[in-house]
């Protein structure tokens, strides 16, 4: 669908991104930048006209303001990431707690950008996403552990049966650390695995996303299901193990 070294989605037609931002300021430089450079954006000022402008294009990007007008850009990112599963949602914010970053990736977004920053950054972010998205990968045979299946084609997972919902990231690290089931995996290969090797970003995104999905592990364990634990290394990483 695309390639590492272009803005294209296609033989035919370039990345298309929704831009979500009420700053006129902000909304013109994103919107030149990104054009300048290959990308085919959209601008809405409003979180009603990007979920109505959403529904009118196909968009592979999604750039998100948190704070706008009319409605929490929380919302947005749930209901937009509901609709349309396969959509890269990055959001862009002068939050930096912790808990503001938990919201978004709970909302769905698979990464976030904090304001102030340069276009060279979010134009290395979109890349680094984008070459993480094949047309269509080699079919691969369900990982089993226990009760946990992981489908890694089909991106489900699933606990005796009952799926289990799990955010883009989640997903992907598990299924990082479940090719690798019973080794030592350090964070710098869970950082080029599942996000880049060349990420700006801090490696708090690692640590939220594996609370994440630990949290979720645990509830299904809780059903006396059989469920790999996740393992600390201090110093190195995690492991990925049945009792």
């Amino acid at each position: 669908m695309r390639t590492p070294a272009t803005a294209n989605a296609g033989p035919s037609r370039p990345v298309q991104i929704l831009v979500v931002e009420d700053d006129e300021t902000i909304g013109r430089h994103l919107d030149t930048g990104l054009r300048n450079n290959g990308y085919a954006p959209s601008w809405s000022r409003t979180g009603s006209g990007a979920l109505a402008e959403a529904t009118q294009s196909a968009y592979d990007v999604l750039l998100l303001d948190l704070g706008l007008p009319d409605m929490n850009g929380l919302d947005v990112a749930r209901m937009l990431r509901a609709r349309f599963p396969d959509l890269l949602i990055l959001i862009l914010t002068a939050r930096t707690e912790d808990i503001d970053v938990i919201a978004g990736l709970d909302a769905g977004a698979d990464d976030y950008l904090v304001k102030p920053f340069s276009m060279s950054v979010l134009l290395a972010r979109l890349r680094a996403h984008l070459r993480r998205r094949p047309i269509a990968p080699p079919p691969q045979d369900p990982i089993r552990l226990g009760d946990l299946v992981i489908d890694i084609t089909a991106r489900r997972c699933s606990v005796q049966g009952q799926e289990v919902e799990l955010r883009p990231k989640e997903f992907e690290l598990l299924a990082v650390l479940a090719r690798h089931a019973g080794e030592a995996v350090s964070r710098e290969t869970l950082m080029a695995e599942v996000w880049d090797e060349n990420w700006f970003g801090s490696t708090k995104t690692l640590d939220v996303t594996m609370a994440g999905l630990r949290r979720r592990l645990s509830g299904v364990a809780a059903r006396s299901a059989r469920v790999p634990d996740i393992t600390t290394l201090r110093g190195h990483g995690y492991r990925l193990e049945l009792d």
